[in-house]
């Protein structure tokens, strides 16, 4: 595993069960990525308890928030995919209720959410990722198209796991490409189709784990590939040489950073021909199913999957430092 300073951060290292305290797993949801979230829900909620943590699960589609703030937990870990879960309103709910969560803050998972803003934060950076536009409506598509060329990848601004996304190699299929993204959102994100490799690396408290290539048989990574597909392969680690492990490690770490992402998340890259990772987006809640990425690469870093649930549990006391910080700079003490 790879350390970058520029996330400043550390494992707060928890050695008793306990010292957890009640923990909602919060699962499901009503987002279009519902399923996904009941299987990575179900999947930590059993590791944690098979360590020792008291831990319940929870679904918000089910239950309140005025109900669950009522529930007496002491933190949460969020398994919650897409937007409601994945996009900052989840967090700030907890915020508002003082209850430490996993991952990243507010800001951070509204941004990483935020395909578009994401990328207009990489360039500003100097982070290498594909080419890309925005359009809102057909009219605006074909204009984003000519200027980019084809193929392209067309997806919905501010969703995850593929959904709406499609692989345009002409322009007759723009068209019905834009209308599937813009069911999901106002916005459509339209992308330069790198042909090559696709990568993904973990990123978990504040390190990179080893990376993942990706083979899949279908068109691209889409939801099946990543949900349902038996075909799909992964190599792990994904890189030829340590330099390449490294080249995307920093990478990785240094799209987190940008981001303001914290506690644990993943980045997928594109490599064309010319060897080039190009960072395509940052996952605040990747999925932990049994076809899912982090895990994969955990394993290969000698974290098993109770361990990965029990380390990212961890990651909600970077809240309660931050409430610590909160009352000296008002107390002074």
């Amino acid at each position: 595993m790879s350390e970058n300073p520029m996330l400043f951060e550390q494992r707060h290292v928890v050695s008793d069960a306990a010292d957890f305290g009640r923990v909602a797993v919060m699962l499901g949801g009503d987002s279009s990525e519902r399923e996904v979230s009941l299987d990575t829900g179900k999947a930590v909620l059993s590791a944690l308890q098979s360590k020792g943590v008291n831990a319940e699960a929870w679904d918000p589609a089910d239950k309140s928030m005025a109900d669950f703030a009522a529930a007496g937990f002491d933190r949460v870990w969020i398994a919650l995919h897409g937007p409601g879960g994945e996009d900052g309103a989840l967090q700030g709910a907890l915020q508002w209720l003082k209850l430490p969560y996993t991952g990243s803050g507010v800001m951070a998972s509204a941004i990483a959410m935020d395909k578009v803003r994401s990328k207009h934060l990489f360039r500003a950076a100097g982070i290498p990722t594909p080419e890309y536009s925005v359009a809102q409506s057909h009219a605006e598509a074909s204009v984003a198209a000519e200027q980019i060329g084809f193929p392209l990848i067309i997806k919905p601004s501010g969703q995850g796991s593929s959904v709406g996304m499609s692989k345009v190699f002409e322009r007759a299929e723009l068209n019905k490409a834009i209308d599937i993204a813009l069911q999901y959102g106002d916005t459509v994100l339209l992308e330069s189709c790198v042909i090559g490799d696709e990568f993904t690396v973990a990123v978990l408290q504040g390190q990179a784990l080893p990376s993942i290539r990706i083979v899949t048989p279908r068109v691209f990574y889409d939801y099946r590939a990543k949900y349902e597909s038996d075909r799909t392969e992964y190599v792990c680690k994904g890189t030829a040489s340590d330099v390449d492990e490294q080249l995307y490690a920093d990478l990785a770490v240094a799209a987190f950073a940008e981001l303001g992402c914290s506690g644990w998340g993943r980045v997928d890259f594109m490599t064309g021909s010319d060897g080039q990772p190009l960072v395509l987006e940052v996952n605040t809640v990747p999925g932990m199913t049994s076809h899912s990425l982090v895990p994969m690469a955990a394993r290969k870093a000698g974290i098993d999957f109770d361990e990965l649930c029990w380390r990212v549990l961890e990651t909600s006391f970077a809240f309660d430092a931050a409430e610590a910080d909160i009352e000296v700079a008002a107390h002074g003490t």
